[in-house]
Order: C-alpha cells, then sequence, then structure tokens
C-alpha cells in the first residue's frame, strides 16, 4: 500500500513538471516573438547570450542561424553536468524545457504587439518571470546558468547568483558594444522586473524552520517526508506543565510548503504544537538533488 502510494505520488510530480516544463517553454517562446525581439533585448542567460550570436551573425556575416541551434550548443555542458552532477529528473525536466523552446522559438512566427521598448522591456520582463517561475514550480528550471548556479551551491557551498548577475553584465557590456546602449540598458529593465516576479511569485527557495511538540512523533514525521521530501530531527524533552513526555520535531522547509504540510501534520495529530519561524540562512544540504 505504501508503496503504491509512493508510485503515485512520483507519477503526480512527474506529471507536473512536465506540464510545467511545456508550458513554461511555450510562454518562453512566445515572449520571445513578441517582446524580446521587438525590442532587440537581450536577456539574461543562455537565452540572451544565444540571441547575442544570433543577431552578431546576422549583421557581421549575413548568416541566419536557427535560435535552437545555438542554444541547443550552448547548453550541452550544463545538461551533461546537470545529469551527472544535479539530479535526473530536475535536468529531465529543464531539458524538456531547453528542446521545446528551441523547437517553438524556431516556428512561431515574429508578431510584435507593441513597439514602445519601455513597454516591451516592462512587460517581457513580467512574462519572462512567469515562465520561470512556471518552471521552478514544477521542479525544473530553463537550464543553462541555471545548472551551473545549483552546482556550485551545492558543490563549493557558494552563493553563485552573484556570478551569474557578472554573467548577464557582461552580455549587456558586449550587446551594448555591437548593437547600442539603449538595447543594453533597456534589457536591464527587462531583467530587474524579470526576476522581481519570481521572487514575488516562487518562494520555493524561501525557507522556514519548524518547531512541532507532539506525543507522535513518528506519524509527524511520515506527514513531513510525504509532504516536503525533508527529514526531521527527534528531540525527546518533559513538559514543563505536567511533567509528561514530549517530542520536539525539528526540520526546515521551504515557505510554499508549509500550509500543506502543517494540514497534514494535524490530521495525524491533532494536539500538535507547530511554530513556525522564518529562516534566514542554513549551511548544510537543504535537500537531496536525486529527489528532484
Amino acid at each position: 500500500m505504501k508503496k503504491t502510494r509512493i508510485t503515485t505520488e512520483r507519477l503526480k510530480a512527474e506529471g507536473k513538471r512536465i506540464a510545467c516544463a511545456v508550458l513554461a517553454s511555450l510562454i518562453f517562446a512566445l515572449n520571445i516573438k513578441t517582446f524580446v525581439n521587438a525590442g532587440g533585448l537581450f536577456p539574461g542567460g543562455f537565452t540572451g547570450i544565444t540571441l547575442l550570436i544570433q543577431k552578431s551573425f546576422l549583421k557581421f556575416a549575413g548568416l541566419s542561424l536557427p535560435y535552437s541551434v545555438i542554444n541547443y550548443a550552448l547548453n550541452l555542458f550544463p545538461i551533461i553536468l546537470g545529469f551527472r552532477k544535479i539530479g535526473v529528473r530536475f535536468t529531465g525536466g529543464s531539458v524538456l524545457v531547453i528542446l521545446l523552446t528551441g523547437i517553438l522559438t524556431d516556428i512561431i512566427p515574429v508578431f510584435p504587439i507593441t513597439y514602445d521598448v519601455l513597454l516591451i522591456s516592462i512587460f517581457g520582463g513580467l512574462i519572462n518571470g512567469l515562465a520561470v517561475a512556471v518552471t521552478l514550480w514544477g521542479g525544473t528550471s530553463s537550464g543553462g546558468t541555471d545548472f551551473i548556479a545549483i552546482y556550485a551551491a551545492e558543490k563549493f557551498g557558494i552563493d553563485p547568483w552573484n556570478y551569474v548577475l557578472g554573467f548577464n553584465a557582461l552580455i549587456l557590456l558586449i550587446a551594448g558594444a555591437l548593437f547600442g546602449w539603449d538595447a543594453a540598458l533597456y534589457s536591464i529593465i527587462f531583467q530587474f522586473t524579470s526576476t522581481q516576479v519570481v521572487n514575488t511569485l516562487h518562494r520555493k527557495y524561501k525557507k522556514v524552520t519548524l518547531f512541532i511538540i507532539t506525543e507522535h512523533p513518528h506519524e509527524v514525521f511520515d506527514a513531513i517526508r510525504k509532504s516536503t521530501h525533508h527529514s526531521a530531527t527527534d528531540f525527546v524533552g518533559e513538559g514543563c506543565f505536567q511533567g509528561e513526555q514530549k517530542h520536539l520535531i525539528y526540520s526546515v522547509v521551504s515557505k510554499m510548503e508549509v500550509k500543506g504540510m502543517v494540514q497534514e501534520i494535524h490530521q495525524v495529530d491533532s494536539a500538535a504544537f507547530v511554530n513556525v519561524i522564518k529562516t534566514e540562512y542554513i549551511e548544510g544540504r537543504f535537500y537531496s538533488l536525486s529527489d528532484y
């Protein structure tokens, strides 16, 4: 029975991952063919460097290269790194996003909605942030620098996003030198807007600490594991009021997981006392990437 439940949960998770990957790919491609191309913008990450290479070949060599060919070539090493060091499921979903985005970007015709570059920068950034949030919500990513950043964080224990920011800044410097500084400066607005949307919509990487006082530690831990795939620590203590034995379950989970997990806990122990505390920083392995 337990094995069947785990299998069902895994199938649901994979179905969600695939659905989110397909939806995000369509949003990415539509955004490129409407807002990004119309404004001559350069998004962050490998999408930006792909467009930079594509436009450079067209301008200086007169060659029109497919978006997919360039993007696939750039993502080859990060994909290998992802499969070897991060996790098969997470990387597989990201590969699906990369493949579908490339194909859809090549086949969807260009249809600009507006030529106002400021509007393009703002609304293009909003849509791009939405697409990124969808991938993260599904337990995957858009690939490229995401693979490298996650691996660096796990391997070296550093915050890699400042390096990603530096990489994006380099793309914009090159783009500004080759195609004019207006496009580069508007791209900053695009990237900033996209980042704010992701921070607002996606709470997976915002962590909270849970202190749960219970008389049913095993059932509570099973609820935590079922809802979040995280582990926990059981401290045995004594209730000060009546002197009875109590268990304090300690765990760190993502903010988006809390509501459903607390409901699960109260289903197995209606008298459980749950304290949720905002967590600024943790050192150590927050989750096993092989789960993803």
